[in-house]
């Protein structure tokens, strides 16, 4: 390590954490959380759900295959900070452009390698995601301790509007500046399924949306219009569109009181799918409630059932909080999927309106396509709502 900078993760509990800089000169502090994924770690970075956070890798090794403008999820790195074991010497793979430490210091985003992720990934796993502060620049241990105990609680915090679209605009797959690459979900025929031939217009609330949202609607057979999380049900209602999809974001599910009664207007009147934030804000519009997670759930390999069709699929989920399962026994929805590993809210279904939704990210495609059929099924309640027969 004598040729690298040293750089410093400290927790507000006391811990600290020695290691290597790598990526921008920077202090930050966020929430410090953990991912379980093997790859896919620019999916990750540039995730909006991640804002606020400072995000450390369980898998050993990463940066190995670089970073490319195709498989950005945002147009700039949406996370604080990334913690790491190692990060590759080496970048290898054809469509890489440039390397994760070069990303990382484009955008201004500090890291720091070589400390043991697996005692700290234990230590959040046992007491909880905890406020944390990391600097690549000369800081003492005092100095960054305090910074993570001085850092706001994510809890109460509204991240959306630090993540949300200025204004409405409709997506396009020849919009260059967003990167639409065509988007082939792996394992189907030719690569995709054939994209209906009728298009249905669809209000799609960017609470911090991942462009691969947008492109799945548009491959399932949706023309996207993409409103800002401020939008109103009135202009929603004032564009004719046929219906609603609320996205992923950051934050605190319960400090968007202005996300509650939107989504409460649009309820009567539109067919709805949500995921992740979407889902907990469906959960409040319904009058449910959420909480927070001890460490959260993020990663590719979530096992989710299905309590309607028994069917368990693997699932890729961001998120740090959880929807109430007792604050639904008095209200219209009915749970619809679980978490098999700790039996949380996963899906959640209107007893009579075409409106569901799940906590998971099914356009992520970790199983690989075990949560495509949402969209069609969605496709499928939009047409059937259009024809007079939901």
């Amino acid at each position: 390590m004598s040729h690298t900078k040293p750089a410093v993760l400290a927790l507000e509990d006391g811990s600290v954490f020695h290691g290597a800089a790598f990526g921008a000169e920077a202090t930050i502090a966020g929430e410090c959380v953990f991912n379980t994924s093997m790859t896919g770690y620019q999916e990750i970075i540039t995730d909006p759900s991640y804002f606020g956070q400072i995000v450390t890798m369980t898998a050993v090794q990463i940066g190995n295959y670089g970073v490319n403008v195709e498989d950005e999820e945002a147009s700039v790195p949406r996370c604080s900070g990334l913690v790491v074991r190692e990060v590759s010497p080496i970048v290898s793979n054809w469509r890489s452009t440039m390397s994760l430490t070069d990303y990382l210091k484009k955008y201004g985003i500090p890291g720091i390698s070589e400390i043991d992720t697996r005692a700290l990934t234990k230590k959040l796993r046992i007491d909880g995601s905890m406020k944390c502060c990391l600097s690549t620049l000369p800081l003492t241990d005092a100095e960054a301790v305090a910074r993570a105990k001085s850092w706001r609680d994510m809890a109460g915090s509204d991240y959306v509007k630090d993540t949300t679209c200025k204004a409405p605009y409709i997506w396009s797959a020849n919009d260059a500046t967003r990167h639409n690459a065509q988007y082939l979900p792996v394992g189907t025929t030719c690569g995709t399924t054939p994209t209906p031939a009728k298009k249905f217009k669809v209000a799609a609330f960017d609470y911090g949306a991942k462009y691969t949202i947008f492109r799945k609607l548009v491959l399932h057979g949706f023309e996207v219009h993409v409103f800002p999380a401020t939008a109103t049900h009135e202009e929603v209602r004032a564009a004719g569109v046929d219906a609603v999809f609320l996205s992923n974001g950051p934050g605190d599910p319960a400090a968007l009181p202005y996300i509650h009664k939107t989504v409460s207007g649009l309820i009567p009147d539109y067919p709805i799918f949500g995921i992740c934030l979407g889902h907990q804000m469906l959960t409040h519009a319904l009058g449910g409630t959420t909480f927070k997670l001890k460490f959260g759930h993020r990663g590719g390999n979530q096992p989710v059932k299905n309590l309607e069709t028994g069917k368990v699929s693997i699932t890729a989920q961001n998120h740090g909080f959880a929807t109430d399962p007792k604050s639904l026994e008095n209200c219209s929805a009915i749970v619809t999927e679980i978490n098999l590993n700790d039996q949380t809210v996963e899906g959640l279904r209107h007893k009579e309106l075409p409106i569901f939704s799940v906590q998971y990210h099914p356009e992520a495609a970790p199983g690989p396509n075990d949560a495509d059929p949402l969209f069609q099924d969605f496709y499928r309640m939009v047409e059937q709502r259009k024809a007079g027969k939901i």
